[in-house]
């Protein structure tokens, strides 16, 4: 009876307190008929009332404003990750996602769902909430500003950035002089206008640069450094002449404009002297702290509102004040961080793309609509970049850099990017800007941004210039050459303990190169060194311990799976060691062969669909990343499966296939190099039948007796596999016996599948 005392007592009072409410609901009907003196009730439709219910659910603000953003999200994952592959910022993909879901596409070829999901009653919502986003991002770009880097590289950087801000500045009144008449709305000054225009032709891109910077791996080179404090000085000097812009066109002359300015002046000197140090001390309390409590959170972001409604009220714009407070955040790298961590994913994954679309619906591609006004088009492209990419080029080359580099500061500082995209929608706010001039402005925006990649291919190729940050080895073909790539310090030093197992003996004669890639998007350029140091450090002292001479590449890139490959396959490497987490070793059989392979189809997997290599890995028991890697890499490739791994004393090596002979050049490589006892299980007789599998045991039989023995498979017990160090196996026998689900699999030590 105990056993069904808590089940019993559950029905019994939910059972009994149900049907009290029914009654006392009934009760209440009699009540409500009374009241009301109806005698009669009236049977209502209660499917047409529920469809009416949901009609009206589908209409209310808060279910548009979620449909919108799932929306928004998924178009702009979508496009983002299809830029990004082509090798474009993914900035771009998420900017050209608003434009679709805007007039230009959607609402022009399907304007009932346009209006269905972007409502003219909706969009103010959707402004809002994509201006927290803004404030919020702006704050994240201020403190990426390294301040440092403009007091170490001032002299040349000022000149390049104050050159690439004033030329196409005065180019843009310039034009502005040419288009007022006909574009310019009604009633605004030539001024206002032409001021507008004169900023928005100056503004560059800070955070794309940086990543186009990183990823090309010039981060670490005297150009990377001068173009990296260039875009921060002109990023400070750009932001604080437009917040003097807005000043201007608010009040409408010069002189008006001065109360504005005062007050901005009173305001960067409060942050500067009194809220600066304030903060200060708290960074100092909380430096060394892994984390930071909830007071401290909202205090920042207490703060940041603060200043944000203080820029707003004083008439120079609420991001300005997140940009500011940004920029006076205390200068520690890991307090830096936590903040980044916290607030660039909501802002930038979930209300940046609000934004984006929020631009896309005021753009209307459809408004250039003849040939004239594309002439106009490109004329605002054409001066954009003759003003920033040669303007910047040409005080580059005065101030005695060679023309690649010139000419390479010049593609860098003409990207704009969602910089500019934030300029043109207060433009278009304060009724500056017409809905044409805005559309052609996005345009301008768009190719600009675009071009940098292709610009730095072109400059690259043309110039033949040797990239200075790949200090590796010089390449000796007699050398056997390992290339590791780790995530982290863990799977790093155990696959620099494999690699030195393989060459322990023969150093002279081989060259180990550890390699770390960091997806750009999560690097910022501040905390870079950090970083790089940081993830190297721990391999670099187990390096020691083994007396192995490391060589070292760090990597910065949006596309971690091709980089890996492409560096591989380019470098005349002889072997490529990846390493797999410990989780294929946790829960059932089931869970501990495949219980890491990604179930969600993603892009990469429907490409290989569509290029018909999908069969090759249909039930590949890798994550995506390492099948990813396994595909592209056209180097043998060897992928540990970590299990604390430590030694190579005793190896078990499955011959299950003919094509496992390539496993037999490691086997020599342990038992030369480290004197590895090896236990061939020989299922298939492929000792006996198969001659390079034979002749190799044979020769290895003659001169290492005690380290070779052959096994069956009424060998494989738990007290086997306990004394093993590691399973050899080819990647076609591995997929062999995860699909045979091999019982003794479950008792497997560390694995190195080997893919020739």
């Amino acid at each position: 009876m105990k056993k069904y005392k808590n089940s019993l007592f559950y029905f019994g009072v939910t059972g009994a307190f149900s049907v009290l409410i029914y009654w006392i609901i009934q009760k209440g009907k009699l009540l409500e008929l009374k009241k009301s003196n109806i005698a009669v009730h009236i049977q209502n439709d209660s499917f047409n009332d529920f469809i009416d219910s949901m009609l009206h659910n589908f209409k209310d603000p808060l279910a548009i404003l979620l449909a919108q953003i799932v929306m928004i999200i998924l178009t702009a994952r979508i496009f983002g990750w299809f830029f990004k592959k082509i090798g474009q910022p993914t900035v771009i993909g998420e900017i050209i996602a608003g434009i679709v879901l805007g007039p230009s596409l959607v609402g022009m070829y399907f304007p009932e769902f346009s209006a269905a999901l972007f409502p003219e009653e909706s969009l103010g919502n959707l402004k809002f909430l994509s201006q927290i986003g803004l404030i919020l991002f702006m704050f994240v770009i201020g403190m990426e500003l390294d301040v440092k880097v403009l007091k170490n590289k001032a002299s040349e950087a000022i000149v390049i950035s104050h050159a690439s801000i004033i030329i196409p500045f005065a180019m843009g009144i310039g034009l502005s002089y040419f288009v007022y008449n006909q574009f310019a709305p009604e009633g605004v000054e030539f001024l206002s206008f032409s001021l507008f225009m004169g900023i928005a032709m100056s503004i560059t891109a800070f955070p794309v640069l940086a990543r186009i910077v990183q990823e090309r791996g010039i981060h670490k080179t005297r150009l990377g450094a001068i173009v990296i404090t260039c875009a921060a000085a002109d990023d400070i000097t750009a932001w604080c002449l437009l917040a003097v812009v807005i000043a201007i066109v608010k009040a409408g002359d010069f002189v008006g404009s001065l109360y504005v300015i005062s007050l901005a002046l009173l305001y960067v000197l409060t942050m500067l002297y009194i809220v600066k140090p304030f903060l200060k001390r708290i960074g100092d309390l909380y430096a060394e702290k892994e984390n930071i409590g909830k007071p401290v959170m909202a205090l920042f972001l207490l703060l940041l509102i603060l200043s944000s409604y203080a820029t707003e009220v004083i008439g120079i714009h609420a991001l300005f004040g997140g940009f500011m407070m940004g920029a006076i955040m205390p200068d520690i790298a890991k307090f830096r961080m936590i903040f980044i961590e916290k607030v660039e994913d909501v802002s930038v994954i979930l209300l940046l793309p609000l934004f984006f679309v929020f631009t896309g619906l005021h753009t209307q591609v459809g408004l250039i609509n003849d040939v004239y006004l594309w002439k106009v088009t490109g004329a605002i492209i054409a001066v954009a970049v003759i003003g920033k990419f040669l303007g910047s080029a040409f005080a580059a080359r005065f101030v005695g850099q060679n023309w690649h580099d010139s000419l390479t500061i010049g593609a860098l500082m003409n990207t704009r990017g969602l910089m500019e995209l934030i300029v043109l929608n207060i433009g278009l706010e304060l009724k500056v800007l017409t809905p044409e001039v805005f559309t052609m402005m996005v345009i301008m925006a768009l190719v600009t941004t675009f071009m940098t990649g292709p610009a730095l291919n072109v400059l690259g190729f043309v110039f033949k210039h040797k990239n200075e940050t790949e200090s590796v080895e010089v390449v000796d073909e007699n050398k056997y050459r390992i290339l590791i790539s780790f995530g982290n310090n863990e799977k790093g030093k155990s696959l620099l303990r494999l690699a030195n197992s393989l060459t322990k003996k023969q150093k002279t004669a081989s060259v180990i190169t550890a390699m770390h890639l960091c997806q750009s998007d999560e690097l910022h350029s501040f905390n870079m060194e950090e970083i790089e140091k940081e993830s190297f450090e721990p391999i670099f002292d187990e390096s020691e311990q083994l007396g192995v001479k490391l060589f070292s590449i760090f990597k910065v890139t949006n596309d971690i799976e091709n980089e890996i490959a492409d560096v591989a396959n380019n470098g005349d490497y002889d072997l490529l060691l990846v390493g797999l987490g410990k989780s294929i070793f946790e829960g059932s059989l089931l869970g501990k062969v495949i219980g890491f392979t990604t179930r969600i189809i993603n892009p990469d997997r429907l490409l290989d669909k569509f290029k018909g290599k999908e069969g090759l890995f249909e039930n590949s028991p890798f994550d995506e990343r390492t099948r990813q890697i396994v595909a592209k890499t056209k180097k043998p490739l060897g992928i540990l499966i970590d299990n604390d791994f430590e030694a190579l004393n005793q190896v078990f090596v499955p011959l299950l296939k003919s094509d496992d002979a390539i496993l037999m050049d490691y086997v020599q490589k342990m038992i030369l190099n480290n004197n590895s006892k090896i236990n061939i299980l020989d299922s298939n007789d492929f000792v006996k039948n198969n001659f390079v599998i034979q002749s190799t045991v044979v020769t290895l039989l003659q001169k290492f007796p005690n380290n070779i023995t052959v096994i069956t498979n009424s060998d494989l017990n738990t007290t086997f596999f306990e004394q093993q160090d590691l399973m050899l196996i080819s990647l076609e026998s591995w997929k062999s016996i995860i699909d045979s689900e091999a019982d003794w699999l479950v008792n497997v030590s560390s694995v190195l599948i080997i893919k020739s």
